[in-house]
């Protein structure tokens, strides 16, 4: 589903990434790890379109993508789900999922039902401003409003960070049933090893802008990747 080949990017005149090349499955989730400040969050903005990359090429269900902006190639099924979550807080809860129609020709602007039922707690807060929200709380609806994109392809940042722990159990069940489905590819970028490690079917690891380890969890045993990451 996506192809990314020898992708660089620059701030200014720092060069962050460094010919990053992975691929990502439908029906899979490719796990990006490695320590802070290695550039894994600039990969994922760099795939969504927030970032433009410098060189390297991006293709998504082959279909190779220039540089167009985020909101072009979330019409074309990218669905990123930031750091930070970036909900609208003095919007609803219901306004915020429907944020993710802007992408849709308007016969598809619905929220999916499937969404309530991934995220109960969406359906009972809809009329909830999403400042109000916990952190947890708006986690899910940030995933939610990415799903009503209907997506090809879903980038998530970090989605445990800050998160309590029967939050992150539900998360990671909503990860493993998105990718069950077998109709879009996951690429998740965590720092919590055993919830990145449960998760994943392929493993790439970052060092200094630079992929350093590669391959697929039949591939990297498991102390090999604790000591690829802790690096």
């Amino acid at each position: 589903m996506l192809s990314v080949s020898e992708l660089t990017l620059h701030y200014g005149q720092s060069q962050i990434l460094h010919g990053v090349s992975l691929q990502a499955a439908r029906g899979a989730v490719t796990c990006v790890m490695g320590t802070n400040g290695v550039g894994k969050t600039s990969l994922l903005k760099a795939i969504a379109g927030v970032h433009h990359r410098s060189g390297g090429t991006v293709a998504l269900d082959g279909e190779t993508l220039g540089t167009p902006p985020a909101h072009a190639l979330a019409a074309k099924g990218v669905a990123y789900v930031p750091q930070g979550r970036d909900i609208f807080p003095l919007l609803s809860v219901r306004e915020n999922l429907e944020t993710g129609f802007a992408c849709l020709p308007r016969g598809a602007r619905a929220v999916p039902e499937e969404i309530y039922e991934l995220f109960p707690v969406l359906r009972q807060m809809e009329g909830r401003r999403g400042g109000d929200l916990s952190g947890g709380q708006q986690q899910q609806l940030s995933i939610g409003r990415a799903l009503v994109t209907r997506p090809k392809l879903l980038l998530l940042d970090e989605p445990t960070e800050g998160i309590q722990p029967n939050i992150i159990t539900q998360i990671g069940k909503v990860i493993e049933y998105l990718r069950d489905q077998g109709t879009m590819a996951i690429v998740l970028v965590e720092q919590y090893f055993d919830f990145a490690y449960g998760l994943a079917d392929e493993f790439v690891v970052m060092q200094r802008g630079a992929v350093s380890l590669r391959g697929d969890r039949g591939e990297i045993a498991r102390e090999e990747l604790v000591r690829a990451v802790s690096v």
